[in-house]
């Protein structure tokens, strides 16, 4: 089977990566939201398919992407150098507390860990790609109030039940606010799956009125929702 994930402006070569192509970072490469930024940064980009995303939806942005795990920082860098936008991204194959960062970040976004106090995987690269304890968090909102520009967005997508604890992080420790979320379903009739939330030190005034939204992603059992459809048209062939 072909390692190759092909969008629609650029491909992903994800062979022998302990984190593939999935959902939850498509939906986030489609849905992160801010006007016009010039600096974006994607923490633990994996193969690179968010901040690739990214690149294609801004094409005035300067893209810096971080991967502790230095086979998936090799192969997105090449998945960079590969797309039409390799002259404005970056691959940096550092760890979180070893990045320095030189710009204010106007959006910063992660489809990070989140598998906190479950059996951790024998395979220890896919442990490293989606285990993480609470300090990583910290670790995550502490940067992201240093870095983020004034009106900057730390956008990441989570299980609703760590969402909620983050959100409480971030407003209770760190001072920061949340400028929208958005709930994910499977199906209309069930409760959310996923929550894609939006902090930083101020609100967007863009999104006003738009606070709380929910996308839905199957109409029924093998079926898009015509929003899904709509939402990653610019990027699946399919669609």
């Amino acid at each position: 089977m072909s390692g190759i994930f092909r969008f629609k402006q650029f491909s992903i070569d994800q062979t022998g990566c302990a984190m593939k192509v999935n959902t939850d970072g498509v939906l986030l490469g489609a849905m992160a939201a801010f006007d016009s930024p010039s600096h974006i940064l994607d923490i633990g980009t994996g193969t690179g398919v968010i901040a690739l995303m990214l690149a294609q939806r801004f094409p005035s942005a300067l893209v810096d992407a971080l991967e502790i795990d230095e086979t998936a920082a090799e192969m997105a860098a090449r998945n960079f150098a590969g797309s039409p936008f390799a002259q404005r991204m970056r691959s940096c194959p550092v760890p979180l507390d070893a990045f320095e960062a030189t710009v204010s970040y106007h959006l910063i976004v992660s489809n990070p860990p989140f598998f906190i106090h479950s059996l951790k995987s024998h395979d220890v690269r896919k442990q490293v790609a989606r285990h993480a304890d609470t300090g990583f968090f910290d670790g995550l909102l502490e940067r992201a109030a240093k870095w983020l520009a004034p009106r900057g967005s730390l956008q990441l997508v989570l299980p609703v039940a760590l969402a909620a604890w983050v959100e409480n992080r971030a407003t209770g420790t760190y001072g920061m606010t949340v400028q929208w979320q958005t709930d994910i379903r499977s199906f209309s009739a069930q409760p959310p799956i996923r929550r894609i939330l939006a902090i930083g030190k101020a609100p967007l005034d863009d999104v006003a009125g738009e606070m709380h939204r929910d996308l839905v992603i199957y109409e029924h059992r093998g079926v898009y929702s015509q929003n899904y459809r709509e939402l990653l048209k610019d990027f699946f062939l399919a669609f």
